[in-house]
């Protein structure tokens, strides 16, 4: 059934079952009264199953359906691995804590109604309330690791929050052995004492053979791997290389001094830039691949980029959004060769603004192909060899810099947030296996990259914005006062202070902020919790600004090889260039595009997760074979049962509090520390301090330390290890 016309029918059924005359009925006789054949009872059995699901109407234990009563919150109970939970609201308020004995047989991702407890929990600190009912069962599906008994097994899942093993009778366990990690399908949920049950439908692999880790991860978050045969052929017969009819009626920008920077190892270029001034303008040109020339609307392609909704970069492998054919393929920027784009050529001045722009169907050629190490090398190191390789590109690249060094000025002149967390590069050996680990800095060509692309973003955003077309943009809330206050009362313990307005904060008081801290001890962790209390960025198609970036329009144009809402937004734009935008267009955008933000934000969470969970997998198993050795690190979190502890190569550990053996620790939460008791002495936020590798568990992918100057640590030789 179409989905526009299952949503109709979900509205006519809630009216029907809302009618102050209705009393509750069994499907056969809501069936008989609105006069829907027996042929169609299995529709509406699934339109009532949905309104149900919904929370808007409840069946009885007579099977009669009604509107739901009671004073219901819906939302999604977040699971923890000693028995309690959370909801997350929708509501938008704080999150529900739920205690054990009231979680009426939740698991962690299902749907649940519940209801409020007259008073909050303990210390008066966040609601509290009960499981009323479960809507929707969120994981069906886990990634376990199977433990064999003599005649049944029972399936530990990967994920804790989920709360409790599963039951596999042996004649449902495929085979499995101790060890081997399962994909496990629950047949029954269980209730009371008895736990869930289920069936073993894949084996991944043993847990200590290569790439099962990475798999486990795969499936865990139901990521996509192959391509069908069908999408894959369709891939190949649009992969076609651009002819002259492709070209005609674009914006021939070939003559353009034009090139691309990107990672060594990128193979899907997709945006590239061409610079010039003209007496005190700059003429930039952000050009991206036109992906919506070889993706029409409502094909295979199409269909199967708006599932994925982006591509997912995992330590060992990229799973991508488009197949190969497309993305490594003719719709990536390769140098030399022609290339269908589409184009956002701005004039800017000297002051960072954007005096003038256009944005155009173009075919564009690269000439030459940069890494962002080469023109770093050239820009800072004046590197002779590469200078004189790269002698007709390098005056363009010291525009570059001079030019995105402004549009970064005048950015952060009004109040964007720049949270420059080093993130993590991973080196595998052909087994999969991490030989190194190191911070993945960005340097003066990854920004010269970031800042071009920012400032194409928001260009189109506020194009489209005025020209009040149906659109796709990237926004940022402004966060909760009530957060910014309570992160304004912990700042004030290190002598910082931010100014609240009587409803919100400006961004510039963040940004303030972070450049008072720069540099010091506790700069890591002020940083990490003004980034926590800030809201998630998501897509939408109402246009209320990105708090972060300090700006009023701000859209994802420049990726759609690996963001669907990129190439989204270029078919809007397409078919506004082409004179297409008519009320029949507009309709149908209206309509579509809610749910290809409500999605693609989704999707995008999912990778951002799994991406995670796939570094600190490979953290975990470098620090394994590194037992026993001796780290400098800083002290990146402290809670009441011991504190974190970063060290240079971006890995997190954790000191227990009872490893302390010197003395009796107390958390002091004002400040954020650990101190003892009888010796005074003070583990805090930013304290610089030498770590013992003391564990490093795979299966609950975590990290023990111990303080090295309490641990005699003596290798074979009888000398203390080495300090890494």
């Amino acid at each position: 059934m179409d989905r526009e016309v299952f949503e109709e029918r979900k509205k006519t059924i809630y009216s029907f079952l809302c009618d102050e005359l209705y009393v509750p009925m069994k499907l056969k006789e809501i069936a008989v009264v609105l006069n829907i054949p027996k042929s169609q009872r299995e529709e509406l059995f699934d339109v009532l199953e949905a309104l149900r699901q919904d929370g808007k109407i409840e069946v009885s234990s007579k099977g009669k359906y009604q509107k739901a009563e009671g004073n219901f919150i819906t939302g999604v109970f977040i699971g923890n691995a000693k028995g309690f939970g959370f909801v997350e609201a929708e509501d938008g308020e704080d999150d529900i804590f739920i205690p054990q004995a009231r979680t009426g047989g939740a698991f962690h991702g299902d749907t649940v109604q519940v209801v409020l407890a007259a008073e909050k929990s303990e210390r008066g600190r966040r609601r509290e309330g009960a499981v009323a009912h479960i809507l929707r069962r969120g994981m069906t599906r886990l990634v376990c690791t199977y433990q064999k008994s003599s005649t049944y097994g029972f399936a530990i899942p990967d994920n804790s929050k989920f709360g409790s093993d599963i039951f596999i009778p042996q004649e449902r366990s495929k085979g499995a052995v101790t060890g081997h990690k399962i994909v496990v399908e629950i047949t029954d949920f269980g209730k009371d004492e008895k736990k869930p049950e289920g069936k073993v439908i894949e084996i991944l692999g043993h847990m200590n053979d290569p790439g099962t880790d990475i798999l486990s991860v795969v499936r865990a978050y139901e990521l996509p791997m192959e391509f069908s045969e069908k999408i894959l052929r369709q891939a190949e017969r649009v992969a076609r290389e651009v002819s002259t009819a492709d070209m005609a009626g674009r914006m021939d920008l070939r003559g353009d001094l034009t090139v691309t920077i990107d990672g060594e190892d990128a193979k899907d270029l997709d945006d590239a830039i061409s610079l010039t001034k003209e007496g005190d303008f700059y003429r930039l040109g952000v050009h991206i691949a036109d992906v919506t020339n070889y993706v029409q609307e409502h094909s295979a392609l199409d269909v199967e980029a708006r599932k994925r909704g982006t591509s997912v970069y995992l330590v060992d492998r990229v799973i991508p959004m488009l197949p190969h054919t497309l993305s490594n393929g003719i719709c990536s920027l390769n140098a030399g060769e022609d290339r269908l784009a589409l184009s956002c050529l701005m004039t800017i001045d000297e002051k960072g603004r954007v005096t003038d722009h256009t944005i155009a169907e173009t075919v564009v050629r690269v000439d030459r192909r940069m890494s962002y190490a080469n023109v770093r090398k050239i820009l800072e190191d004046q590197d002779a060899a590469l200078t004189e390789e790269y002698h007709d590109f390098v005056s363009m690249f010291a525009l570059m810099k001079e030019l995105a060094e402004i549009l970064r000025k005048t950015r952060m002149k009004r109040g964007s947030i720049d949270f420059d967390f080093p993130e993590t590069k991973i080196i595998l050996d052909p087994d999969g296996k991490p030989v190194e680990i190191r911070p993945y800095e960005r340097n003066v060509a990854t920004k010269i990259i970031e800042d071009f692309m920012l400032i194409a973003n928001e260009t189109v955003a506020q194009d489209y914005f005025w020209q009040e077309l149906p659109f796709v943009y990237r926004v940022h809330d402004r966060p909760d006062t009530e957060k910014i206050r309570k992160l304004a009362t912990f700042i004030n313990n290190f002598g910082y202070t931010i100014r609240i307005g009587q409803e919100d904060v400006h961004p510039k008081e963040l940004q303030k902020l972070l450049a008072k801290i720069d540099g010091t001890d506790e700069e890591a962790l002020i940083a990490r919790l003004t980034l926590r209390s800030m809201k998630q960025a998501k897509y939408a198609t109402q246009s209320i600004g990105h708090f972060g970036l300090a700006a009023n329009y701000y859209c994802h144009f420049t990726s759609p090889i690996r963001r669907y809402p990129d190439l989204q937004i270029h078919r809007i734009i397409k078919d506004n260039l082409r004179g297409r935008m008519n009320e029949q267009r507009m309709i149908h955008y209206e309509k579509l595009l809610p749910e290809v933000a409500k999605h693609s934000s989704e999707t995008e969470r999912r990778a951002d997760e799994a991406e995670r969970e796939t570094e600190k997998l490979k953290k975990v198993e470098y620090m394994s074979d590194h037992l026993g050795e001796i780290f400098d690190g800083v002290i990146s979190g402290v809670t009441e049962s011991g504190f974190f502890v970063e060290l240079p190569n971006t890995i997190e550990g954790r000191v227990h509090v009872n490893s302390l053996t010197d003395d009796y620790y107390y958390y002091d939460a004002e400040r954020y520390e650990l101190v003892g008791e009888a010796s005074e002495k003070r583990y805090k936020l930013g304290q610089k301090v030498t770590v013992v590798v003391e564990n490093a568990d795979k299966f609950m992918r975590t990290i023990d330390f111990l303080i090295a100057e309490e641990v005699e640590q003596i290798g074979e030789d009888g000398e203390e290890a080495d300090c890494k």
